[in-house]
């Protein structure tokens, strides 16, 4: 994982486009469009929908929340109002079920404002409140555009979400980055002060980063640590210096899941997050990621990158929160451990 500060004005800011190409060999993105389907509402939630705003009394997520206070309609047809844009939070219609309410705001229920949400291409999002968005990135979508493509990132995709909401000037702002080919958990801001203070504090605010790795060979310790220099060459690829003390100081801790004679299923948690870090230590202890040919796989035994972004913990930057996002380690991942798997 790549902390990097951004330079917010050269970030893309126009609107979503669709790709116009994809490279070869990475797995196509599809769009994520669960809750978008228009569905009709009871006519008695409708009429609900008039009524006075409710006021947070305790801080809880949204869907329970409108489960409390809206006695007709069921889980769904509120899930529905949800996916069409008619619940507002202070003025601002709020779209995700699991956004956090804090006491004294106003949940505003509404017949006639409904936006329409752009689905979303290779991403989740998790979680979105005030100044977060956690999104799962799918493998085969970039971070944020490159110098070559410009088009289909998670970061135009999500500046095209908040801006849905009614206001054109709504921003995002990366707060770190995922590798194009490495699939799992993210977090993007929404503004620049809360992107700053996280950068600036990422060391203490961050509790837990930890990701599948899906490696060659069998890793024979069960655990272990690596600890290197990491440099850049001029062809842009990272290595580990053979000098103290000469480059970017980083360390990665490993436990195995899994393994046989041909792979090893790692947990891999890190303790800085450099440029490539996982790939180049896994390559450095004769133990490449699969799939991955710029640090030394042969092995194409999956059809991605085997690193997947698992879980990310982090104390909330406004509310002091302790928040923790766990995905499922990718089924594909587990398939050279399934008897009859041939090895490729």
């Amino acid at each position: 994982m790549d902390k990097r500060k951004t330079d917010s004005k050269r970030q893309p800011n126009g609107k979503q486009s669709s790709p116009s190409r994809r490279s070869e060999g990475r797995p196509a993105l599809k769009p994520n469009v669960k809750g978008s389907k228009m569905t009709s509402v009871t006519d008695r939630s409708a009429r609900e929908s008039t009524s006075k705003p409710f006021v947070v009394q305790e801080p809880m997520e949204l869907l329970p929340f409108l489960l409390k206070n809206i006695t007709s309609g069921g889980r769904n047809a509120i899930k529905s109002m949800l996916g069409r844009g008619q619940i507002s939070v202070n003025g601002k219609v709020v779209t995700a079920f699991n956004y956090q309410l804090q006491v004294g705001q106003t949940v505003t229920l509404s017949k006639d404002k409904v936006v329409e949400m752009p689905p979303l291409i290779g991403l989740t999002i998790l979680h979105e409140d005030e100044d977060l968005i956690i999104v799962v990135k799918d493998a085969g979508l970039l971070s944020i555009a490159s110098d070559k493509e410009t088009d289909l990132t998670a970061y135009r995709q999500l500046t095209a979400h908040v801006r849905a909401s009614g206001n054109e000037y709504n921003r995002i702002f990366v707060v770190h980055r995922l590798d194009r080919d490495t699939s799992g958990v993210m977090m993007f801001a929404k503004s620049e002060e809360i992107q700053q203070q996280l950068q600036n504090s990422w060391q203490e605010t961050v509790k837990e980063r930890t990701y599948v790795a899906l490696v060659e060979g069998m890793v024979k310790k069960p655990e272990g640590t690596i600890n290197s220099w990491l440099k850049e060459s001029k062809t842009l690829k990272m290595y580990s210096s053979h000098y103290p003390n000469d480059g970017l100081h980083a360390i990665t801790h490993y436990k195995v899941i899994q393994s046989n004679k041909n792979f090893s299923l790692l947990e891999v948690s890190l303790e800085t997050g450099r440029k490539n870090q996982i790939r180049v230590h896994m390559e450095d202890i004769g133990h490449p990621i699969v799939n991955d040919k710029k640090y030394g796989s042969k092995s194409k035994a999956i059809n991605r990158l085997g690193l997947h972004a698992r879980v990310l913990s982090f104390v909330h930057p406004r509310t002091g929160a302790l928040l923790k996002f766990e995905t499922e380690i990718p089924k594909m991942f587990l398939n050279p451990f399934r008897e009859g798997f041939l090895v490729k």
